[in-house]
C-alpha cells in the first residue's frame, strides 16, 4: 500500500507566490505535476517507461478544490495515488495539506496515454485499472473535472502573444501548468490582491508549441459570481487549445466565514 502512495513536502519559496504573498495557482499546481512524475517512475508508468512502447502521458482534464494557499516560508505535503481508469483515461488523485495536518487543496486529474508518432490514444493496461481497486478505501474527496463550455464570445480578449522556449516541457509542447500562468496573468492585480481562489477546472483540448500565437478569450459567469470561464486559442488556425474555469471568494467573504 505504501508504494501506491507518495507524500512529499514542498517549502514555499518567495518565487513561488504571487504580489499577495501567497502560492500561486500555478505554483501549486507544479508541486501536484512534479510528484505525480516521480510517483510514475516510482510505479513503472514513467515517461521513459512509455517511451520504449513510443507513447507519453497526456494530462486531459484536472479539477481542484482549495481551502487555504499556503503563504511564502510556509511548509506543505503533497500526497498522490493512482486512482485505477474511467475509460481511456487513468485517473490520479492529490490531496495538499500543512504538516499540522490543515487542507490546503484537493485535486483529481484524468491523463492519456498518446502515441507519439500518430497521436492516437492508447488504452490503459489492466494494471492502472487494477489500482482502482487497491485504493478503493481512501477515495477521493473530489469530483472529476467535466466538460467545460468555454468563455462567451462576448468575453474580453488579451494581448496576442507566442509560445517561448521557457514555455515548453519535455515533450516540446506547452507545459501544462503554463496555460494556468497565462491565464492568472489576464487578472487585475487589485482583483487578485481581494480575492482568493476556490476551485480550479481545466480542459485540455489541443497542444500547442514554440512560436504558436497565442490569445485568450475571459468572461463572466452569468450563474454565478465571481467565477470566470477562460478559453486559450492559437491564432493560426483559431484552435482552441484549453478550458477553464476559475471560482473565487473575496478576502472580506473568506474571513467572515473563517471568524463564523
Amino acid at each position: 500500500m505504501e508504494l501506491l502512495t507518495l507524500e512529499k513536502e514542498f517549502p514555499i519559496h518567495v518565487y513561488d507566490t504571487g504580489p499577495d504573498g501567497k502560492a500561486s495557482l500555478y505554483s501549486l499546481f507544479n508541486y501536484m505535476q512534479d510528484i505525480a512524475s516521480e510517483h510514475a517512475v516510482i510505479l513503472g508508468f514513467g515517461r521513459d517507461d512509455l517511451m520504449k512502447n513510443n507513447n507519453f502521458w497526456v494530462l486531459s482534464r484536472m479539477y481542484s478544490e482549495i481551502t487555504d494557499l499556503p503563504s511564502w516560508n510556509d511548509r506543505i505535503i503533497v500526497k498522490t495515488w493512482p486512482n485505477g481508469t474511467d475509460k481511456l483515461f487513468a485517473m490520479r488523485n492529490y490531496e495538499a495539506f500543512y504538516p499540522d495536518g490543515r487542507p490546503v487543496a484537493s485535486a483529481l486529474s484524468s491523463w492519456l496515454i498518446v502515441d507519439r508518432a500518430t497521436r492516437k490514444i492508447q488504452r490503459p493496461g489492466d494494471l492502472l485499472t487494477h489500482f482502482r481497486s487497491e485504493m478503493d478505501q481512501s477515495g477521493s474527496s473530489v469530483r472529476a473535472a467535466g466538460k467545460l463550455h468555454g468563455a462567451s464570445e462576448k468575453g474580453k480578449l488579451s494581448d496576442r502573444f507566442k509560445v517561448k522556449i521557457s514555455d515548453l516541457d519535455v515533450n516540446l509542447h506547452t507545459n501544462n501548468v503554463n496555460y494556468i500562468k497565462w491565464v492568472s496573468d489576464t487578472y487585475d492585480v487589485d482583483f487578485v490582491m481581494n480575492h482568493a481562489p476556490l476551485s480550479v477546472e481545466i480542459n485540455y483540448l489541443a497542444e500547442s508549441v514554440i512560436g504558436d500565437e497565442i490569445y485568450i478569450l475571459s468572461s463572466a459567469d452569468e450563474s454565478e459570481a465571481p467565477v470566470f470561464n477562460h478559453s486559450v486559442f492559437r491564432t493560426g488556425d483559431n484552435r482552441e487549445l484549453c478550458r477553464m474555469m476559475i471560482r473565487w471568494i473575496s478576502i472580506f467573504e473568506r474571513n467572515k466565514k473563517t471568524r463564523g
